[in-house]
């Protein structure tokens, strides 16, 4: 007969008998690791009291109609079930081989065990009874928190009551539906209950061995707080983080939270109370006791072969380990695809902030990835193929260079060069932007219907290739010349020229005329037409922008939607980012519609009203300036703030124009999908853009030789999925995360309940969050949200008006997020690395613009 009950460290203990909790406790003990002691109620003693009791026909039917998707059904079924083990009486052979084991605890030799876990006579000790389910603890399923363990069990008759309580839990609404989404069979599964000595941890926590915020491989992270650890895993307590590099046995974060709540044990139980006052803020691991747990995570993941979930305990200055499982949600790691790169999340990935499609990743991104090279290679004159990297890394775009002699010396050459570069950045934009807009005009008066679908796709590429161009231009002039004048302006005028009282730098640099500005006034003046139509515009402050769009077919609304259309024409180019595989608002304009309805509701602000004070703010310290500074002063201010205002309106001009050619970009390969769907290769046009190039160009190759095409759906499914999936990824600022040049930035990856980054605008606002992806989330804006978006371009600008304050990912102070924030005069924190994934829409937050700080309610 199979037995009933085996000792913790019991060498045959596996999955079938003890479950995966169990198996992974004996591994541990048997490895040398320090583990309470205790012992298993095995499967076999959970199957006798289901056959005893006569459960299974009854769980099973019970079962039948549940609908894993439906909550009621899931917890009407765990009820019933739950009464059942609830009414049933464990056999008497059962009982009494668990009161014999568990009498025997507390008199077995204490040796690697910390002395916490003694507890005087052997039937007064006090336990956790923890359940261990043969489908739990697994790397494919963890099920962690998805059975029940009870702590400070104390007596015969307690541990008998929590071994059946955890035999019910198996039957939980959360572990049937977790079961159903496994493809697990209820009638597969069993459990089985590790009853260990419970200790008295002075404090406890969870260590990772890997990174599980960013899949760093190299990295343990370990969390702890006052008490037993249930604090922890309930939520009920922000613990301090600490980061440890394993290569260098190296503390290389610590966050010491603040610590207000801690599980204690009582004499039938566990509860929270608050932790006394010189312990909150105190940290709760020495760098010592860090390092020891880190040899122990080290040691653990050694003996596994695999990332590991361990939850530990420390008491009397020891630690114990109470459960150790593989981290099965892991992120992929950010590795570098050359070893020899190091990778930063700037310059060409700031224009695709989000995950980018595979048609964008391999058509877009090598593309401009040769036009960079080429202009590289003009700059440095000498020929280096591989100067400059543009990788797509787990779906998102990075940017690096070789750390290498031959790429380095000519580089730090070329700087002397990028002055004469800088001085022509006006003519070379505009003469870039005219064949951008001529490139465009070329393939907008084609009959596409006339073109092969191999000629559609040249076309695409022959647009985006001048795109590329443009954008290195604008990285190389227009954006460098116009940041180089802004900083130099504004350092002149804080130190040789402002006075007490005078205006800020930047804000004489406000109102200058340029294309968001000029998109701006253009979408008040709609607004503004339309307080005289007030039937029309009481229709339009009532609908969301999705409902005013289909509306817009109305004969009412003629001359409504014939100024919309003058507007989109000259404005809806304007990009969400540089992949082609977002609409644009020329096709999407619910965005634009909700501004206006800002604009109407009188909450959105007058732009002509604020470049008028703008101008007239600059003019008045103009004027004064000329009275009171010596004449060499007075020559370098005017001079300087003249060249800033020249190229400052070029950069927002030169960003805003970058799609010019993407509306024929989206046309021309949107043509290719309709004739795709029409020989039901994709469900739809917009599907093309889940293609491969490659793939893209065979099939359009076969298209025109009306060749058979295999259907591509599940293929573009399945990447869809897989975009989804990265979406909700934390992308690095830097690969590896210590490159050098990341001493340039304020932060990373962060954890803590206060965010920090570039101080982009000053103020403080405490509001609402409201997390945007992209643009198909503009629609959840509403008035004095605090907009939290991993950056901005002139698109986003409409948002603004409805904002309250800016958070972003990435950027800096003088990007765009940070321009437009300062002329609203709402405070902007930008560049905090993870804000998008660290805060929840709608969550309550504090952003200070004048520190650089945003607070997590």
């Amino acid at each position: 007969m199979k037995p009933y009950v085996l000792p913790l460290s019991d060498p045959g203990a596996n999955l079938e008998t003890v479950g995966g909790k169990g198996m992974s406790l004996a591994k541990l003990i048997n490895a040398g690791l320090p583990v309470p002691d205790g012992f298993h109620v095995t499967t076999e003693a959970y199957r006798q009291f289901v056959v005893t009791n006569d459960l299974q026909t009854k769980i099973l039917a019970t079962l039948k109609d549940v609908d894993a998707t439906n909550p009621a059904t899931l917890e009407a079924a765990s009820a019933s079930i739950g009464n059942f083990f609830a009414d049933g009486a464990i056999p008497s052979e059962i009982a009494d081989t668990i009161e014999n084991a568990y009498n025997k605890l507390g008199s077995q030799t204490m040796d690697n065990r910390p002395s916490s876990v003694v507890n005087g006579p052997s039937s007064t000790v006090n336990v956790a009874v923890r359940s261990s389910a043969t489908a739990e603890d697994l790397p494919g399923a963890s099920f962690a928190g998805q059975q029940e363990t009870y702590l400070n069990i104390r007596g015969e008759d307690a541990a008998l009551e929590a071994v059946k309580k955890c035999w019910a839990s198996l039957w939980t609404a959360r572990a049937i539906a977790y079961r159903a989404r496994q493809n697990i069979a209820p009638d597969s599964v069993a459990l089985a209950v590790v009853v260990q000595e419970l200790v008295f941890a002075d404090a406890a926590g969870i260590m990772f061995t890997a990174n599980p915020l960013d899949g760093e491989r190299g990295e343990i992270v370990i969390n702890a707080a006052w008490g037993l650890g249930e604090a922890i895993v309930s939520g009920a307590v922000t613990p301090d983080t600490i980061i440890v590099s394993k290569k260098k046995r190296k503390i290389i974060h610590r966050e010491t939270a603040e610590k207000t709540v801690m599980t204690v044990r009582t004499e039938s139980g566990v509860r929270e109370e608050a932790v006394p006052n010189h312990l909150r803020k105190k940290e709760v691991l020495s760098k010592a006791q860090v390092l020891a747990l880190t040899k122990y995570g080290m040691q653990i993941e050694a003996l596994y072969q695999m990332p590991m979930d361990i939850e530990w305990t420390l008491a009397g200055g020891r630690f114990a380990i109470v459960q150790a499982r593989p981290i099965t949600s892991l992120p992929p790691e950010w590795k570098r695809i050359d070893p020899r790169v190091m990778y930063a999340r700037g310059s060409f990935a700031e224009f695709v902030p989000d995950a980018v499609s595979p048609l964008f990743a391999t058509l877009g991104v090598p593309i401009a990835k040769e036009s960079t090279l080429k202009l590289m290679n003009d700059v440095l004159e000498k020929e280096i193929p591989d100067c400059y990297h543009f990788d797509v890394i787990n779906g998102y775009v990075y940017v690096g260079v070789p750390m290498t002699w031959e790429v380095m010396v000519p580089f730090i050459g070329a700087t002397v060069k990028m002055s004469k570069i800088l001085k022509t950045s006006d003519e070379r934009w505009k003469a870039a932007r005219n064949r951008l807009y001529e490139e465009a005009k070329r393939w907008r008066e084609k009959d596409l219907s006339t073109l092969t679908a191999v000629q559609l796709m040249d076309g695409a590429r022959s647009i985006f290739r001048v795109t590329a161009e443009a954008y290195n231009v604008a990285q190389s002039g227009t954006i460098p010349n116009a940041t180089s004048s802004e900083m130099t302006f504004c350092k002149f005028y804080d130190v040789l020229v402002k006075r007490k009282g005078d205006p800020e730098g930047p804000t004489l640099l406000f109102g200058l005329d340029n294309q968001p500005l000029r998109a701006e006034k253009a979408l008040y003046d709609i607004a503004d037409w339309l307080r005289g139509q007030p039937a029309l515009a009481g229709i339009i402050q009532q609908k969301s922008g999705e409902e005013i769009v289909k509306m817009m077919g109305n004969p009412e609304w003629g001359e409504f939607r014939s100024r919309l259309d003058a507007y989109l024409q000259e404005f809806g180019h304007a990009i969400y980012d540089l992949d082609f595989a977002r609409p644009l608002p020329i096709e999407e304009p619910a965005p634009l519609l909700d501004a206006i309805k800002a604009y109407l509701a009188g909450t959105g602000g007058n732009p002509y009203q604020r470049q008028q004070e703008a101008d007239a703010r600059r003019e008045k310290t103009i004027a004064e300036a000329k009275k009171r500074l010596d004449p060499l002063r007075r020559k370098w201010f005017l001079k300087l703030l003249k060249w800033a205002t020249d190229t400052v309106p070029q950069r927002e001009d030169s960003i805003a124009d970058l799609g010019l050619g993407h509306p024929q970009i989206r046309r021309l390969l949107g043509e290719v999908g309709r004739r795709l769907t029409e020989q039901n290769v994709i469900e739809t046009a917009q599907d093309v853009y889940w293609l491969q190039a490659d793939e893209f160009d065979a099939l359009a190759t076969k298209l025109d030789k009306s060749e058979a095409l295999e259907n591509q759906s599940g293929k573009v499914n399945e990447r869809k999925a897989e975009w989804q999936s990265h979406r909700k990824l934390t992308p690095p600022p830097f690969i590896p995360k210590d490159a050098w040049f990341s001493i340039f930035m304020p932060h990373g990856i962060q954890h803590g309940d206060t965010l920090k980054g570039f101080a982009a605008s000053a103020g403080k606002v405490t509001a609402k969050a409201c997390v945007m992806l992209g643009p198909e989330d503009f629609n959840k804006m509403q008035q004095g949200d605090v907009l939290v978006a991993v950056t901005t371009t002139p698109a986003w600008t409409p948002l603004f008006t409805m904002a309250s304050a800016v958070v972003t990912d990435i950027g800096g102070p003088l990007s765009h997020s940070s321009i437009v924030a300062r002329e609203y005069g709402i405070p902007a924190v930008l560049a905090t690395g993870n804000a998008t994934r660290r805060i929840q829409d709608g969550q309550t937050v504090t952003v200070n613009g004048g520190v650089g700080t945003v607070e997590l309610k």
